[in-house]
């Protein structure tokens, strides 16, 4: 059994890093605590450049860097001076034998795999290249036998261990390395996760200068998620489950966003406003959608912000009461002032004025949430015992891609908002029915068990005047019933999927009532 121990001075250190920021400080400490340091490649270069004496792996090895530097570290001078456990009579014996000394510290980040994966069109050559080998080894080493070794593989990390080298003269304890194994093997897993998906979404190896397209008509054939934890949040959906937010890295999207003032965000705030975020970045010119439950309550295109807002707020404004806001611009002073009026969780845009901040301030507990868009991935959820992994619903219909259904084709106008209306019901819970008429919302059936239900529903949360309208439904009529109500409301354009058994009659009743309907082909349906 290993001997209990609390602190270790560090005396050998070996570097190997791809982001070199912080580097030569990091080593200057361990210099000054007479830590030997041994290194490779463009990292002993940038060591010597900062007046730091370094070994070169190759004096501790005994072998040259080869292979293109595919091996360097890898080789039992390296790894047995990492493994080995101190202490132990047997280990000491045999390194002394083999000449092998200690390596107290590892300080090591790997090949930016995943930033050249990212690149458009990279040679698969270069993407292969691009697999660190050495580096995961040496991490897995050194974070295995973390009783002995400290593995740091972090830049963040290099401030906290600078004090407590100069807190213990050059000591780290055994938390402290402790920790540090645990980043390190959180590391590795993302790294081969992020290696594995990658060339599983490449069906045939192509020649190493040819691109490395991903086949992208194919889901993986295993599901890795590895993302680090990001924020834990006060609870879950209620009080008694508990939470935390777990987030790419990318500072993109709502799980990468900067909060610039307001109360810690919670798991109810990041969900809704992820769903208001999303409907709001559907349109080109200035969008504002009102978020409560995941569900609209009031969305709305116009010519500023602050008109957008005003339309949105008018749809439900007892509803639009404690929800959250996504904006697809800049708020700016104009808008801050309105919506100061009302009471709201938190806001979600790509940037806030600083009149705009200086409005919300006396609002503290309002969270403002700086958000830039993120790729579109796919989407999972969980089922008992198992994920749903789906592609994002990107579906979008333009005017050429309507058929016209009726008698009556719709007028420019109610095209216009047959179009706002359809792209709007895409972020409504199924069964879903949106009425709405020139960029704004009037009212919104969510969630009904029926279409027929969803459609009464909508007009009855209605507080604007209906008649003119249009109204979207995410799916088919199944009968003619839904569409009678939707007239009765007082919409006279109606957009819909189609595919119904039912659709001649849904026509025929559609045609009776003088309203125009056309089919999208393209079904919304969002549980």
């Amino acid at each position: 059994m290993h001997p209990e121990s609390s602190e270790k001075k560090i005396r050998r250190a070996l570097l190997s890093v791809t982001d070199k920021t912080g580097l030569a400080e990091f080593a200057h400490v361990l210099a000054d605590f007479g830590v030997e340091l041994v290194s490779t490649g463009g990292t002993a270069r940038t060591l010597r450049e900062a007046g730091l004496v370094v070994k070169d792996i190759s004096e501790l090895t005994g072998f040259p860097e080869m292979l293109d530097g595919r091996v360097k570290t890898l080789h039992p001078r390296v790894h047995g001076g990492l493994l080995y456990i101190r202490g132990n009579q047997e280990h000491e014996a045999a390194v002394t034998a083999q000449g092998i000394v200690p390596i107290d510290m590892v300080v090591v980040n790997l090949y930016a795999f995943e930033k050249t994966a990212a690149q458009p069109g990279v040679p698969f050559g270069h993407l292969i290249e691009n697999i660190d080998i050495g580096g995961p080894s040496m991490v897995r080493s050194a974070a295995k036998n973390f009783e002995d070794v400290a593995i740091v593989t972090r830049v963040a990390d290099y401030p906290a261990l600078i004090e407590e080298l100069k807190v213990k003269g050059g000591a780290l304890g055994r938390a402290t390395r402790w920790q540090l194994a645990r980043k390190a093997f959180a590391l590795t897993a993302v790294y081969d996760a992020a290696i594995a998906n990658t060339l599983d979404s490449i069906a045939e190896a192509p020649a190493p200068d040819a691109p490395a397209a991903p086949d992208t008509t194919a889901l993986p054939s295993t599901l890795r998620i590895n993302l680090p934890l990001a924020q834990s949040l006060r609870y879950g959906e209620n009080p008694h489950q508990r939470a935390a937010l777990y987030a790419d890295g990318s500072g993109l999207g709502v799980a990468g966003a900067r909060q610039l003032q307001g109360k810690e965000l919670s798991y109810n705030n990041l969900v809704d406003l992820d769903a208001c975020w999303e409907l709001a970045q559907e349109f080109e010119e200035p969008a504002v959608a009102i978020v409560k439950h995941t569900n609209p309550c009031g969305a709305a295109t116009g010519t500023t912000v602050l008109d957008a807002y005003q339309k949105a707020l008018a749809c439900d404004p007892v509803s639009a009461f404690g929800g959250v806001i996504g904006v697809n611009r800049e708020v700016d002073g104009a808008a801050a002032e309105e919506i100061a009026k009302l009471f709201v969780e938190a806001i979600a845009a790509p940037a806030f004025s600083p009149e705009a901040r200086e409005r919300f301030e006396a609002k503290k507990n309002l969270r403002l949430i700086e958000v830039h868009a993120a790729p579109v991935r796919p989407v999972v959820k969980q089922v008992s015992g198992g994920l749903l992994l789906q592609d994002a619903d990107t579906g979008r219909v333009t005017e050429s891609e309507l058929k016209v259904v009726t008698w009556r084709p719709p007028s420019p106008e109610e095209l216009r908002s047959l179009l706002f209306a359809w792209r709007v019901c895409k972020h409504v819970k199924s069964n879903a029915m949106v009425y709405a008429r020139d960029g704004q919302t009037l009212g919104m059936g969510a969630g009904q068990m029926s279409r027929v239900d969803a459609a009464r529903f909508g007009a009855m949360k209605a507080v604007l005047p209906l008649q003119g309208c249009v109204a979207a439904s995410d799916a088919f009529f199944p009968f003619p019933d839904g569409l009678e109500t939707v007239a009765q409301a007082g919409a006279t354009a109606v957009i819909q999927p189609g595919g119904s058994v039912k659709d001649q009659d849904v026509i025929a009743a559609a045609d009776q009532l003088g309203v125009a309907m056309v089919f999208t082909g393209i079904r919304h349906f969002r549980h």
